[in-house]
């Protein structure tokens, strides 16, 4: 029999094997795990940084804050790309009459800058993931393209600097010629990266991002389709390196089907509070001058008919058609417009739309204009982006027919306030008709024709349709109805060129904003062409449609 004492001994070396067996344990995993390797704790960490980067600079390549948007997208896209008019009856400083507040100067530029800026920065020292560091730095060419195209010249390749936090705007400006020179570059680099990872699930950031959920060949799409409207934007300003880069991203495979469009998924679409809650914005007069011209049947899949009230026999009677405003007005009486114009049809649970396979296809069908390799005729092209559009605007019926018109034109728009002391009504400012005409003679009516057609089909991307207006001077628009620009430099024939710098960049950074005004070789104003604005605007008007 075992004494006291033995006995005392064996129980001792018993609670202490309890008691070391899990510290053996931990050791053992921290000792067997390299210290370069993340346990699921931090994978999970990371992953949280990765997907609330991702998704939060989604949300600013058009912006889903409904303040933002409605600087950028409504008030300065909506107006200057032809589409929207605001009707708030006290705005009587505003993008459309060329005299917008500072504030409103401001937001487009400073605001994607600085949201956007220490949420890459903190995800590029957070993880090395290549897939997460390639969507960032084309989630970051997407916002600030958009950005150069309003002002040129702008805040880029030193933003990343090591001594720059991501929140400094005070650092040296490129010109707009090295931003998409950059811009370019970062493009290919991020396409490499997922070339080299084409074979990953999807299942890897199907819950960290909200474009195409992790699916990486519909991304390459889409990269590659940024990169022909990146070149297309130089067609005239270095046709040689847009033609080169064209084929290149057309060959490599861009967005031809709408199943590939490019639409942000989000759980609340807040831009349809500006036109079904606030009741802001209405369409412009140009919309209803050309489509109601062609009788296009996407009318009532994208827009509500507005309701005009009339005199019949000494009867009250309401007429419901397609309204539009002309931009460019001073509204007198918003309660009076809500009802009477039309608006655009847009719900809460849409996605926002950042490209569409008929833009693609558009661009397709000019660059082959143009003589480029573009894996199809400028003919069949055109026709097809039109089918296109046809089919994601709810499955609106009749392309085959429409594409072959050759005698519905715009029509003249009719006010249906003008009276006494209102008028606004204005002759069509576009003869073109819908069907193509072959022929090299028919170079620039043809053009009218794609970026008229393209114009209706990537409605709403106001900003891209300026961009495209400016390159192109199609499609033709009605000249703004009152000009406030307080530089003078406006020619309301051809529009607006850029937005002037916010006065912020002036206190905030005295140090460069003198050179990025150099570089835009002219003054900082709303008239001062940018880089790639090289086309004589007053071609079409004797070789188009008039």
């Amino acid at each position: 029999m075992m004494d006291m004492k033995r006995i005392y001994n064996i129980l001792l070396i018993m609670i202490l094997s309890l008691f070391l067996l899990p510290l053996g344990g931990c050791f053992d995993s921290d000792i067997n795990r390299s210290m370069y390797e993340a346990d699921g704790e931090e994978m999970q960490r990371e992953n949280h940084i990765v997907g609330a980067t991702l998704k939060g600079m989604q949300g600013l390549v058009i912006p889903t804050r409904e303040h933002l948007y409605q600087f950028m997208d409504a008030m300065a896209g909506g107006a200057y790309g032809g589409y929207l008019e605001g009707i708030v009856d006290t705005w009587v400083m505003k993008f459309s009459t060329f005299n917008p507040e500072q504030g409103w100067l401001k937001s487009p530029f400073a605001d994607p800058i600085k949201d956007m800026y220490p949420q890459y920065r903190d995800m590029m020292n957070k993880t090395d993931d290549p897939v997460a560091l390639a969507f960032g730095k084309i989630l970051r060419v997407c916002i600030m393209h958009r950005v150069t195209d309003i002002y040129g010249p702008i805040p880029y390749s030193k933003m990343m600097d090591n001594d720059n936090s991501g929140e400094d705007l005070a650092v040296p400006y490129d010109s707009q010629e090295q931003v998409y020179t950059q811009m370019l570059k970062e493009l290919e680099e991020a396409d490499k990266v997922l070339e080299e990872n084409k074979d990953l699930s999807s299942e890897a950031f199907r819950k960290l991002e909200d474009l195409y959920y992790g699916n990486i060949s519909k991304w390459r799409k889409f990269v590659h389709s940024m990169q022909l409207r990146i070149a297309m934007r130089m067609s005239y300003v270095n046709p040689a390196e847009a033609q080169r880069i064209a084929q290149e991203a057309v060959e490599a495979g861009v967005i031809e089907s709408n199943e590939d469009n490019a639409m942000l998924h989000v759980a609340e679409n807040r831009s349809e509070l500006l036109f079904n809650n606030w009741n802001d914005y209405r369409i412009s007069a140009d919309l209803v001058s050309i489509m109601k011209g062609y009788e296009d049947p996407r009318l009532d899949k994208m827009f509500v008919k507005g309701v005009q009230t009339v005199d019949q026999d000494g009867e009250k009677v309401d007429v419901y058609d397609y309204y539009g405003v002309r931009i460019g007005i001073f509204t007198q009486k918003k309660d009076d417009m809500i009802n009477l114009y039309s608006k655009q049809v847009i719900s809460s649970t849409d996605p926002y739309l950042w490209m569409n396979a008929a833009e693609v296809t558009f661009l397709r069908a000019e660059g082959a204009l143009r003589g480029w390799n573009m894996g199809g005729d400028a003919q069949a092209l055109y026709e097809k982006a039109i089918a296109l559009s046809f089919e994601e605007r709810g499955g609106a019926t009749g392309a085959d027919q429409y594409v072959k018109d050759a005698t519905k034109k715009p029509i003249d728009y009719v006010n249906p306030m003008d009276g006494a002391d209102i008028k606004y009504s204005h002759p069509a400012v576009s003869t073109i008709t819908i069907a193509w005409e072959p022929g090299a003679e028919y170079f620039e009516r043809n053009l009218e024709r794609i970026i008229t057609q393209k114009w209706i089909a990537i409605f709403p991307l106001g900003l891209e349709a300026w961009a495209e207006h400016r390159r192109t001077g199609y499609p033709k628009l009605l000249p703004a109805v009152e000009n406030k620009d307080p530089n003078n430099s406006v020619n309301v024939t051809i529009g607006p060129r850029r937005l002037p710098f916010p006065a912020d960049e002036y206190t905030g950074n005295p140090k460069y904003i003198d050179q990025a005004v150099e570089m835009l070789n002219g003054p900082d104003a709303a008239g001062t062409k940018l880089w790639w604005d090289k086309k004589d605007h007053f071609i079409e008007n004797s070789q188009s449609s008039n």
